[in-house]
């Protein structure tokens, strides 16, 4: 189980700058979110760059400087809380990354293997780790490349919600010209100990910046996205539109 955050803005500016003094609030999350974070950034028309450490990020001087100093108008932020028996390593660490896309998610499917025959050849030669998440990325890709990134998008989050069971498959996925966010979780599956919002987006509109996170932190003013839902935001002109599943 994972925190998700990601920001699309006017200007390019860090996590902690389009968090503003809450964002360590965020960071310390990592406290239970233990097992990795990562940062994709992704400026408009150009391909994300990426930065991934298995290592706790409150205790991370790398995820110190990096979520001060790295700049962008857009970019993913993954908190990692390992799956099961899935390892601590860079390559089981989000986000995800393909072409012009990036891609974190929140969750589990399950078994953690099941969704592993749907990842076509040319994307299995290309996975870093093992976790269901990645399996899941690529699955989006494929649909992505034959029916264009939104209907792409879609048509791979109702498969899954069809065919599959899982706590979660909450995701953001950032392209050059739109932030995706999916909100598709079933709340009574979420771990031991959380509360029953655990699984609940935010977005925060601030005119030139639009902010999006999981749950756990001061997020008081901000929107809630439905669950069972899907939130697009140009990054050109920040309008944001949701389509429900």
């Amino acid at each position: 189980m994972c925190r998700l955050m990601a920001f699309v803005s006017t200007e390019e500016k860090s996590f902690a700058e389009a968090a503003g003094p809450q964002f360590k609030e965020f960071a310390d999350l990592s406290a239970r979110h233990e097992h990795g974070w990562g940062i994709a950034s992704c400026n408009m028309q150009e391909h994300p760059s990426l930065l991934v450490e298995p290592t706790r990020a409150k205790d991370s001087e790398t995820f110190a400087k990096a979520s001060h100093d790295l700049k962008s108008n857009g970019a993913l932020l993954h908190l990692r809380w390992a799956t099961g028996r899935l390892a601590v390593k860079d390559g089981n660490t989000h986000p995800f990354t393909y072409n012009d896309f990036s891609f974190i998610h929140n969750g589990a499917i399950l078994p953690t293997d099941a969704i592993n025959h749907l990842v076509e050849p040319k994307f299995a030669a290309l996975r870093r780790g093992e976790t269901d998440s990645e399996s899941y990325f690529y699955v989006v890709m494929a649909s992505v490349e034959k029916l264009g990134v939104e209907a792409g998008l879609l048509a791979a989050i109702r498969m899954l919600r069809a065919e599959y069971k899982y706590s979660s498959i909450n995701a953001m996925l950032l392209t050059p010209t739109e932030l995706y966010v999916v909100n598709e979780h079933n709340a009574d599956m979420r771990p031991d100990d959380e509360p029953a919002n655990y699984y609940d987006l935010f977005y925060r509109n601030d005119g030139n910046e639009i902010l999006v996170a999981s749950s756990g932190w001061d997020q008081t003013g901000w929107t809630e996205i439905p669950n069972h839902s899907v939130m697009k935001v140009d990054r050109k002109s920040l309008e944001i539109s949701i389509t429900h599943l």
